[in-house]
């Protein structure tokens, strides 16, 4: 807005303070302070610019000049409260409306994780903030080694990374429970993967997983659960890759989905090894190890600083122990899903 279309109320009593203070050399009282600030919030929230409303009060300084008087610097010590006064009640209006904005960021997305709000309502209020919840969206979950809060330089680093690239794209970048979040439209699959190389850099080598793409209003609370099940199954593995994609670990949550059968299968298959000498640690991480390296004799003692004769040893016991032989197809299968279970369970030390 131009200074001719600011309104007059925003000067409403300045020309006649100048005057009196001229005339008199007193400084602005406590109500005269007051009332500037309260003017200045009124403009702050009316929407005109800072800039724009102190050129103004400039302007009016000078038509309303004291003409004739000595008092020059009395009438300058008046502006200068003026429009320090206007100032404070201007920017006092501006955090006010920051923090309210943010506040109702915050409580949308606490809303839109949680499934708390009517779908209808949320996605109305979706759009304020980019996202239209009719179109299906993919979330990306990146946590390092210490919690993040919005407004904090990890995040800011990151947010400016992909404005940067892809301007706002209608991409929603935000924190929740101390990690790093990204929620972007289902098709735009580039934006998460440069999110995560962004986000692994800036959080010192954090892990990233990325849901799948998932529609309507509550697809974003199902592609979020699935990035925070990746990361969970993950710590509960091992898995040290810098992304996970949820699509690629399908696998885990069906072999997780019934604990009791899992546990039983982990039980009858490797429970003979708690009776090995030094406990079933070492033959269980052989067995680990041994899949991890593609049933690959040579690699697998490698990545055990063993040799392939000590490694082989292992197996044998293994074999005689529980009668399933790591080497055999037949039998692998069996002993990796019971494996498998044993990093999910967090077997044997949470061993019934």
């Amino acid at each position: 807005m131009t200074d001719r279309q600011l309104p007059e109320d925003f000067l409403d009593g300045y020309a006649g303070i100048l005057a009196e203070v001229a005339a008199t050399g007193r400084r602005l009282t406590r109500d005269e302070i007051a009332s500037r600030r309260a003017l200045g919030e009124r403009a702050a929230e009316a929407g005109f610019g800072l800039r724009s409303l102190v050129n103004v009060h400039l302007s009016a300084a000078r038509e309303a000049w004291p003409r004739g008087s000595d008092a020059v610097d009395d009438a300058l010590a008046a502006v200068q409260q003026v429009v320090d006064a206007f100032a404070e009640g201007y920017e006092r209006a501006q955090r006010m409306a920051v923090r309210q904005e943010e506040a109702a960021r915050r409580e949308f997305i606490d809303d839109l994780l949680y499934g708390r709000s009517d779908l209808g309502r949320l996605a109305e209020r979706a759009e304020r903030f980019g996202l239209r919840l009719s179109h299906a969206h993919a979330v990306a979950v990146a946590r390092g080694p210490v919690p993040y809060d919005e407004g904090e330089p990890v995040p800011r680093q990151v947010e400016r990374a992909l404005i940067s690239r892809f301007g706002d794209r209608n991409v929603l970048l935000t924190t929740k429970d101390g990690r790093l979040l990204c929620i972007a439209p289902g098709n735009q699959s580039e934006v998460l993967t440069h999110f995560a190389k962004q986000a692994h850099a800036a959080t010192d080598g954090g892990q990233v997983a990325i849901g799948r793409p998932q529609s309507g209003p509550g697809g974003v609370v199902q592609s979020y659960e699935e990035a925070l099940s990746s990361l969970e199954i993950a710590e509960r593995l091992g898995l040290d890759d810098p992304v996970l994609r949820a699509a690629d670990l399908l696998v885990y949550p069906v072999l997780a989905r019934d604990r009791q059968a899992m546990a039983d299968l982990v039980h009858h298959t490797l429970g003979p090894l708690t009776t090995a000498r030094g406990g079933p640690r070492p033959l269980l991480d052989t067995l680990t190890v041994y899949f991890d390296a593609g049933c690959v004799a040579a690699e697998a003692a490698r990545r055990l600083s063993l040799s392939v004769r000590a490694l082989t040893y292992r197996l044998e016991r293994i074999h005689k122990l529980t009668g399933a032989n790591p080497s055999d197809p037949a039998h692998r299968y069996m002993l990796q899903t019971a494996v498998i279970g044993a990093r999910l369970l967090d077997w044997p030390a949470n061993a019934p």
